[in-house]
């Protein structure tokens, strides 16, 4: 049996979520994800991908100390609020808190282990560390990383080693000085080393996040061991003597294993009836939809300096944040002029009740929602020179409640059934890019030991 590799790519181009425009006057636009952050052994894993595809001179490192990673901010109660980033913050009041963060820290200290095997983020968070600091800081932080309801999202799934510091060291405090549990051993290559010498926040790459995709598709290609099919959608896919016959629309290819890289429901929607139970359980993970607003504009016109805010659903429900482009990554700027890059986010788990339905939703209505909220928030008077729409659909999985035990349940029912397939994507262990590369390579490796 040959080792071949097959792609199938059912858009156009790889990449998925990861998409640059880049303009002709050297100007970069993310529509997904942007900065991307170096720690832990996901994060090692990611920059060690980026040196063995030799883009490490492409790489644009924000370090802790810059300002893009000191201020972060909250937009609450009409204001913008700097969020506490030294010990001396901590020990004061700072609006929008009603009391000093280190008295909700040192009381986490005491509160009791929870025995149930899950909880909603907001739960966890209220319980341990008060209501205020889940209602505003939980809250908005959940809007910006998952475009998510905190009240539904598991705080097992979504924040791990929160859930495990608890569970291990009976404290999120102490878990997180003394170590919450075992994390994958990656050794770092000398990119990650270097940003650990460097102490990097987050990193993009010169020519956008785009890049890593593509130059893996090159790389894939020049080694003659993978076969990449763009505009490849699988229909169907069904159980044969020596593993699967995958059907497209215009073929069919045999594979004695699949990686699925699919969001869940679309897994589910091609999987053969003989595997329903599984079919059920992937259609239950649900994704959400956001719109992803670039706007230009001309001059410095940011009233603070910072890596961008944040709102709390209290707030406004269709607004997640502002991200202030320019600042972290200012060579994404064009080189022409002062100009300023923000992307405005919104929608997420409230798109259908603020927006309707996303197939019905303008452009131009989007666009106006964004450059109102600049104009509200950033005090922003002048009409943005260049916008562009994204509209992601399903583009970030809701983990809720007890998602970690259907995972469980999916893959028990695979080892079961000695199915040749495995789950990767964002879908079952993680959202971010690093999570998803990280799963990529773990599916690859658990194949390869079986």
């Amino acid at each position: 049996m040959s080792n071949q590799v097959i792609v199938l790519e059912s858009s156009s181009r790889f990449g998925g979520w990861l998409w640059s425009t880049r303009r002709s006057d050297g100007a970069v636009f993310e529509h997904g994800p942007r900065g991307i952050r170096p720690a832990g052994a996901v994060g090692r894993n990611t920059l060690n991908m980026v040196e063995e595809l030799g883009l490490e001179g492409e790489v644009l490192p924000v370090t802790y100390s810059h300002i893009a990673s000191k201020n972060r901010y909250l937009y609450v109660n009409g204001q913008l609020h700097k969020m506490p980033s030294r010990i001396s913050e901590l020990l004061r009041t700072v609006p929008p808190f009603s009391r000093p963060l280190l008295l909700s820290v040192a009381s986490e200290l005491l509160v009791t282990k929870s025995k149930e095997d899950d909880e909603s983020i907001h739960s966890f968070v209220s319980r341990r560390l008060g209501k205020e600091l889940a209602d505003i800081a939980v809250d908005s932080l959940c809007r910006g990383v998952f475009a998510g309801d905190c009240r539904k999202l598991s705080v097992r799934s979504c924040f791990p080693p929160f859930y495990n510091a608890e569970q291990r060291r009976g404290s999120l405090i102490l878990g997180m000085l003394l170590g919450s549990g075992p994390t994958p051993v990656i050794s770092p290559g000398s990119l990650a080393q270097r940003s650990i010498k460097e102490s990097w926040a987050q990193w993009s790459l010169r020519r956008g996040v785009e890049s890593l995709p593509e130059s893996l598709a090159e790389y894939l290609q020049q080694s003659g061991k993978v076969q990449l099919h763009r505009e490849a959608a699988v229909k169907q896919i069904h159980p044969s003597a020596s593993g699967w016959k995958v059907h497209l629309e215009d073929g069919v290819v045999s594979a004695d294993h699949i990686i699925s890289a699919l969001p869940a429901k679309a897994l589910s929607s091609v999987l053969p009836s003989s595997c329903q139970p599984l079919i059920q359980q992937l259609q239950d993970v649900s994704s959400v939809t956001v719109a992803v607003i670039n706007l230009e504009y001309e001059g410095s016109i940011l009233p603070v300096m910072g890596f961008g805010h944040l709102v709390p659903s209290s707030e406004d429900r269709g607004l997640l944040g502002v991200v202030y482009d320019s600042v972290p990554f200012p060579q994404h700027n064009r080189p022409d002029g002062q100009t300023t890059r923000l992307t405005v986010m919104m929608g997420g788990a409230w798109f259908q009740e603020v927006f309707g339905p996303p197939e019905a939703v303008t452009d131009e209505h989007l666009i106006a929602r964004a450059t109102e909220a600049v104009q509200c928030h950033l005090g922003v008077t002048t009409a943005p020179i260049w916008s562009r729409v994204a509209l992601q659909r399903d583009c970030i999985p809701q983990y809720y409640l007890g998602h970690f035990s259907k995972v469980e349940s999916m893959r028990h029912f695979i080892r079961e059934n000695n199915l040749p397939l495995s789950l990767t994507g964002s879908s079952y262990d993680g959202v971010s890019v690093n999570d998803v590369i990280f799963s990529g390579r773990t599916a690859e490796l658990v194949k390869i030991q079986t």
